[in-house]
């Protein structure tokens, strides 16, 4: 059994930073694909930032691009995300979650569709 477990949300001004993480436990018997989604109440999930186990590959949100970084640290079994330049819209309940059945780039499309495990999320509310 995968669980994973959010933490480091909270509130932080217009332009500032915050940075997310996710810790992995349990096995994952195969390749996978982890990432970041975001929800707002009302609004359908959105992939964030999502990364594929064997080859490294990560794939952003074009709204996120060049202001949010993935990076996983092995040796913890955690997954973060660094986000900086925050605007308001990035406000929002975010979800770590795991996927093993293909394209990464298809699931953060996908908003996270069919997902194998996720995250009880964590928030960030972004003020002016």
């Amino acid at each position: 059994q995968v669980q994973l477990a959010e933490s480091g949300g909270g509130s932080a001004q217009a332009g500032g930073s915050v940075r997310l993480s996710c810790e992995v436990t349990g096995a994952i018997n195969k390749p996978y694909c982890l990432g970041w989604f975001r929800q707002n109440p009302g609004k359908e999930r959105e992939g964030v930032a999502v990364i594929f186990s064997t080859s490294g590959n990560i794939y952003y949100a074009e709204s996120v691009k060049g202001r949010f970084t993935i990076s996983p640290d092995n040796a913890k079994n955690t997954l973060y995300l660094q986000m900086h330049s925050l605007k308001l819209e990035d406000t929002a309940m975010y979800y770590c979650a795991t996927w093993t059945g293909g394209s990464c780039l298809k699931w953060l499309k996908e908003g996270g569709a069919h997902s194998d495990y996720w995250g009880q999320g964590t928030q960030v509310t972004v003020s002016s």
